[in-house]
């Protein structure tokens, strides 16, 4: 035969079979042979003897009889099953050279009565041991004469016959890595159409309000597995159901594996569904239970289940008896919630391989067996017959519960998942009405008893034409909710938080010398020149005769400059008074004292008789020397800056297991050095370790992480995992909040040597390839994610942006594409990265906002109001109703307005008096509908003119504050508010030309609206009074 058998797996798994027999443990002691013998059977789908014949040969052989005997092996099998197992029967000399006995090859005739071969294998049999007692599979029962002659003949021969299922089972039940590896794939395969379609289509047929058979969708399921997208990329034809899938809903629900979906529709309730996939004859299983609207009492059950599971998870080790498992889990629900321990399933599962089910390892309170690491088992566990004290209906009132997953058995941690399908309440939970909305749904449902189904659907039409709402409405019904709350909210924090002062630190003094003996005695010194010490960083200069150091860091700038036979050497220091940089201000441990501001030194360019060299080469050197020193000081002093106020971070505690999920060839930004490098992404215990082809580490832990993005790379050129973090770390000498790790999917390349055509070969094959690569990369960091949120028991869940509710800004220098996720707005895929955690956001405003512009400004206002405002600027238009949707949604607060403000003024009014801010009414300055009496009016415009409007200094302060470069917005803006009255009173002759015109044709309110524009165009100069606020 052309099919190759793995003639190592053979020997290695008939070897262990040996073993074991010789041990003579339980059954196998009481047996002088073993037979396994294999007819025919379409309906047999799971049984030991074809299941030993998969594990040996990978293959099934029907109608071959196999005899172990002591020193022998006997196969009895057609032609063409020979000559595939001549593979391993022909050794060197046919002696004992694998440690197992040597195979004998017996030809089955078809048209005889294969008496000749039956009596040689009798003859083994009784020549093996005591020849008594044969081992069989007693359950496995194959029709057809050429069975039933063999069979007749071991009962002739009085042959006593001993059923060994259960020790063999337990010897195939560990499972090797080649095993574990394609059982992997199988609970991947079966996670994949779980998560894809079922979970999908049923979240459709719930929307749609659609009414669908359970065996219907069961049908569907089946269908799905013959779709390569829901496959991984395996082969259809290596994929088949363990069992047809079991969807169950509407008070009709048994826990079992054993029956069929029924004819039912599904009801929106608790829906359970079990399905397992089996991939190149080794099998996985799934159960989940999806609620919809479920009430609070099911969704604590359900909680209930989850933490019964993870005792079970734990229990499940290496060498743990199975009957003690399951006792240590039912001691667990009768202290927790003893109620439900009788809805509990009867067993809470199995072990699985190339069958299914194995009935000799159930998950009870009698199996003796113990745990081996290595074996694979499918537990499922669920509470029946459940009462719903909310339910109205028969199908309302009773539910069940039911999760299962593959598992396998670890040598000392908890047992571990490999379906990874998450489970958790928001995960499987569909929930579909408000509070608000559960009346008008009861009034329905009277209405529907009372008129049948054609009036209540018409009375809904008439109810929803009469009292619906557009969404701009409901909008701003949520959002004036919201801004009550917001106000009373930030009120409360802001008092709390007032006593808490922000200690300034004064600047740390450098002393370059403690006492006088550390001062150099340099011949420098002595001649009254400059002398830099390196050493202490300190500058010695002549001052009134006296040699005086100065540490480098009083050096705010030095400069030297050539005229005619000198050279000028100025030094400047820094004073009170002077800037220092931009964050340290004017901190001076003693401002008081009498401070040098400058000193300049002058020397001859001129050698003068008898001197060595010319008199102004000191100055010279002094001024590289002190250049070179500064630089390094000032680069010392920026990497401590770094350091300072980084939280020490735990231990990476490393996990030895090569099976540690783990991402190659990545690249990390920011870089570790100056060229990007490119390396591995690694999960451990408590952390990710990075480790680039160089060697350089980078530990970032969970417990660390406040976002976990993943980006795909849908329209993407590169795909990322990004960690936003809640406290930075050190790596290539800067601390960095925001850690990435991304690999590209395609070249950004045009061949410009040939005519583009659209049905070039080569360019389609290229576009395959990289539609292959995507989908490849995607399956990878899918796959890492998963095994990392099962590694970390989903306490570190990674988010997807939602680039459907995406929208164009630009946060910094350049516009890109702004993506929200469940607890964040981000833009991973520019650098430097936008995170913005929706937790910490007080309130959105929209500048900008005119019927003639095409865009606006967002700006951000954290709950900490010490934390600078975020502005995202040219935002098109047209994503304001998104936005707005988008945010409402999250229930954060929005306002719009035509201005650009001052934030930096007014958060800092807010800060220095926030209960006079709050009595004026808080954030409702910024609402245009807020606007109530004139009196009000006037004072939150006095407010307004006061506080909000910018001058040109703190338009200077902001664009060092910032790091983009709006020089010229600046220069405009100062221009304008030095100008800002002649401006007001009087224009130019074509303004006022233009101005003489448009009166003639236009009226009085269109003239008006035109002179309001052109105020609005300067951003500096004070509003009107009369001019509406937005």
């Amino acid at each position: 035969m052309a099919v190759n058998l793995d003639k190592e797996a053979y020997y290695r798994r008939i070897k262990r079979l040996y073993s074991n027999w010789k041990k003579g443990e339980d059954e196998f002691g009481k047996v002088d042979a073993i037979v396994v013998s294999v007819g025919v059977d379409e309906e047999i789908v799971y049984a030991k003897s074809t299941a030993i014949q998969t594990w040996l040969f990978g293959y099934e052989l029907t109608d071959t009889i196999m005899v172990f005997c002591d020193t022998k092996i006997i196969f009895l099998a057609s032609k063409k099953k020979v000559d595939f197992l001549k593979q391993v029967a022909v050794t060197k000399g046919n002696e004992n050279a694998n440690g197992v006995p040597p195979i004998t090859l017996l030809t089955r005739e078809k048209n005889e009565s294969n008496k000749a071969n039956f009596d040689k294998m009798i003859e083994a049999i009784r020549g093996s041991k005591e020849g008594k007692t044969v081992g069989v599979f007693s359950k496995d029962k194959f029709p057809g004469e050429y069975m039933k002659s063999w069979n007749d003949t071991i009962t002739a021969e009085g042959l006593e016959k001993v059923d060994i299922s259960a020790v063999v089972a337990y010897t195939m039940a560990v499972k090797e890595d080649g095993e574990l590896s394609l059982m992997k794939k199988a609970a991947a395969i079966t996670s994949e159409v779980y998560s894809k379609f079922f979970k999908e289509r049923v979240m459709e047929i719930v929307d749609a309000d659609e009414k669908v058979r359970h065996s219907k969708l069961a049908e569907s399921v089946e269908k799905a597995i013959e779709e390569k997208k829901y496959l991984g990329g395996a082969d259809p034809s290596t994929v088949e159901m363990c069992y047809p899938p079991i969807i169950q809903s509407g008070g009709n629900y048994s826990l079992k594996f054993s029956v069929v979906s029924d004819k039912n529709h599904m009801h929106f309730g608790a829906i359970t569904c079990a399905m397992g996939i089996r991939y190149k004859s080794y099998c996985s299983n799934l159960v989940r239970t999806l609620m919809v609207d479920p009430p609070q009492e099911m969704q604590d059950n359900y909680n209930f289940l989850l933490q019964v599971e993870e005792e079970l998870l734990k229990e499940l080790k290496h060498g743990v008896k199975i009957c003690d498992a399951y006792s240590a889990v039912l001691e667990y629900m009768k202290k927790e919630k003893s109620d439900l321990v009788s809805k509990l399933t009867k067993n809470l599962g199995f072990a699985m391989g190339i069958e299914f089910r194995e009935g000799s390892l159930v998950v009870n309170a009698k199996n003796q067996y113990k745990l081996k690491k290595g074996m694979v088992f499918s537990i499922s566990l669920g509470f029946a017959d459940l009462m719903n004290k909310d339910g109205k209906k028969d199908e309302q009132k009773k539910y069940a519960l039911f999760i299962g997953d593959t598992i396998q058995i670890n040598e000392e941690e908890a047992a571990t998942i490999l379906t990874p399908v998450k489970k958790k309440i928001k995960n499987v939970g569909i929930f579909l009405k408000n509070d608000d909305e559960e009346d008008e749904e009861e009034d329905g449902d009277d209405a529907e008893e009372l008129l049948g189904k054609g009036a209540r659907s018409a009375a809904l039409l008439a109810d929803r034409t009469r009292n619906e709402m557009t969404a701009e409405e409901k909008r701003r019904a949520h959002q004036k909710e919201l801004a009550n709350h917001l106000n009373e909210e930030a009120k409360r924090r802001l008092t709390e938080q007032k006593g808490e002062q922000q200690i300034q630190k004064a600047r740390k003094s450098n002393v370059s010398y403690k006492n006088v003996s550390q001062m150099p005695r340099e011949k420098d010194i002595r001649e009254m020149k400059i002398f830099i010490d390196k050493k202490y960083e300190t500058v010695v200069m002549p001052v009134f005769g006296i040699a005086t150091p100065f540490h480098i860091a009083t050096i705010k700038n030095i400069s030297m400059s050539v005229e005619g036979d000198y050279t000028y050497l100025r030094i400047n220091f820094y004073v009170p008074g002077s800037s220092l940089g931009r964050q340290e201000g004017n901190i001076f441990p003693n401002p008081d004292a009498t401070f040098v501001k400058e000193i300049t030194y002058r020397a001859s360019n001129l050698k003068a008789p008898g001197d060595t060299s010319v008199p102004s080469t000191n100055l010279q050197n002094a001024f590289r020397i002190i250049k070179e020193v500064q630089k390094r000081y000032k680069t010392r002093e920026a990497e401590e800056k770094e350091k300072e106020g980084i939280v020490k971070q735990d231990s990476l505690v490393i996990n030895l297991n090569r099976s540690n999920p783990k991402l190659k060839d990545l690249y990390i930004r920011p870089n570790i050095a100056q060229k990007r490098m490119q390396g591995s992404l690694e999960a451990h215990t408590n952390g990710f370790r990075f480790t680039s082809v160089r060697g350089d580490k980078v530990d970032i832990l969970y417990n660390n992480i406040k976002h976990a993005i993943f980006q795909p790379c849908d329209g993407e050129m590169i795909i990322v995992l990004h960690f936003h973090l809640k406290n930075a770390i050190m790596f290539g000498k800067r601390r960095h909040t925001d850690v990435q790790f991304y690999t590209e999917v395609g070249e950004i390349t045009t061949d410009l040597g040939k005519h583009q055509h659209m049905h070039d070969r080569d360019d389609l094959y290229a576009e395959q390839m990289e539609r292959e690569m995507r989908h490849k990369l995607k399956s990878a960091f899918k796959n890492f994610i998963e095994k990392v949120e099962t590694l970390t028991k989903e306490e570190l869940e990674f988010e997807v942006p939602f680039r459907d509710l995406g929208f164009q800004g630009a946060p910094y220098r350049s516009t890109c594409l702004l993506q929200p996720t469940s607890s964040s707005l981000v833009n991973v895929t520019e650098w430097p990265p936008f995170v913005v955690t929706l937790d910490e956001v007080e309130l959105v405003h929209f500048e900008r906002v005119q019927f003639h512009l095409k865009n606006f400004d967002v700006v951000i206002v954290y709950k900490d109001y010490n934390k600078k405002v975020t502005m995202i600027n040219a935002v098109p238009v047209n994503s304001l109703d998104p936005i707005k949707e988008w945010l409402n949604s999250c229930d954060i607060k929005y306002t719009e307005g035509v201005q650009s403000l001052n934030w930096t003024k007014i958060m800092k009014t807010i800060v220095d008096d926030p209960e006079g801010f709050f009595e004026q009414g808080g954030w409702s300055f910024l609402d245009p509908e807020s606007e109530g009496s004139g009196g009000e009016e006037d004072s939150e415009s006095e407010m307004e003119d006061e506080t909000f409007n910018p001058s040109a200094d703190e338009e200077e302060e902001e664009e060092e504050d910032s790091d983009e470069d709006y020089s010229s917005e600046t220069e405009d803006s100062n221009y304008s508010a030095s100008l800002g009255s002649e401006e007001e009173s009087g224009k130019d002759w074509d303004e006022l030309e233009e101005e003489a015109r448009k009166a003639d044709r236009e009226s009085h309110y269109e003239d008006e609206d035109t002179s309001n524009r052109k105020r609005k165009v300067r951003t500096v100069a004070p509003p009107s009074k009369k001019k509406r606020r937005s």
